[in-house]
């Protein structure tokens, strides 16, 4: 099995004690060598500036490669396009281009009147700068406003034929669900590498809300073995057993990168990256 490629996310702080957390979670991941880290935007667009300042930030102080978040939401073309160029002008290369969910208190995404419809022409209008490479999510499981995971595949396809030239999927619990849709992708014509999504469980009842959000399955066994350690008071211990194992799977079966969803929480994704054989680069300071 060999070693894979790894990525973070991070989300920009909106508290000075967030703010904390965020740079105590880069310094502790930066020395894993990341192939890239993403920073996201809150929804509907909410931490615009906070993101920008975040990626600005990452990119400038810490060398690491930087895909920012860019969404469709509450923002016309001309506004969205100027947040790609000053990222550009900043040294950033990659945008994860994303819809981006319905501001709050709005049941659906609607499109601004003047802004893109949708992540294809985002997607379209980035490429045609061709400054980024642009990365895209995939939804292993449906999508809340798809029909099914085939017509998610068949969106999947469109935004790669617009420009975008890899996807990261959404999280899952089960690795075969990462496996069906992958060959389900190949078989819709799919070329294009497609990163599983992981989220290292830092606390499951906090998960299983956020599966619920996002149209994640539960599997009944791993709710009642989660619950089962919490009862025994053994949680953080089966969540990086659990999370080792899932990766481990995925690498098995061909996977040869992953991406983590970190919730600026950094020890979990640490201790499972090190369990999968990756070590910290050592930066030796100058002596006298």
């Amino acid at each position: 099995m060999t070693t894979p490629r790894i990525s973070f996310e991070f989300f920009p702080p909106q508290t000075l004690d967030a703010s904390f957390r965020l740079w105590e979670t880069v310094n502790a991941l930066a020395p894993m060598q990341p192939e890239f880290v993403s920073v996201t935007y809150g929804a509907g667009g909410t931490t615009r500036k906070l993101t920008h300042d975040a990626v600005g930030t990452i990119h400038r102080n810490y060398g690491l490669n930087v895909a920012a978040h860019l969404t469709c939401v509450d923002a016309t073309r001309v506004e969205t396009l100027e947040i790609a160029k000053s990222y550009a002008e900043a040294g950033v290369t990659e945008i994860v281009a994303l819809r981006g969910d319905a501001p709050k208190g709005a049941e659906r995404f609607t499109a601004h009147p003047e802004g893109f419809a949708s992540s294809v022409e985002l997607i379209e209008a980035l490429a045609e700068t061709g400054k980024f490479k642009i990365r895209v999510g995939a939804y292993p499981e449906p999508h809340p406003d798809a029909a099914d995971t085939l017509a998610d595949v068949r969106w999947l396809k469109r935004k790669i034929d617009a420009g975008a030239t890899s996807a990261i999927t959404q999280f899952f619990f089960d690795a075969d669900t990462f496996f069906r849709f992958r060959d389900l992708c190949a078989k819709e014509g799919i070329t294009a590498p497609i990163i599983p999504g992981i989220l290292p469980i830092i606390s499951w009842e906090g998960a299983k809300k956020f599966a619920g959000r996002c149209g994640t399955q539960v599997p009944a066994r791993l709710d009642e073995a989660f619950q089962t350690a919490i009862r025994d008071g053994r949680e953080e211990l089966y969540a990086l057993a659990h999370c080792t194992q899932l990766c481990d799977k995925l690498l098995e079966g061909g996977a040869e990168d992953l991406h983590f969803y970190t919730l600026n929480r950094p020890n979990l994704t640490r201790e499972v990256v090190r369990a999968l054989g990756i070590q910290p680069e050592v930066v030796l300071e100058k002596v006298a």
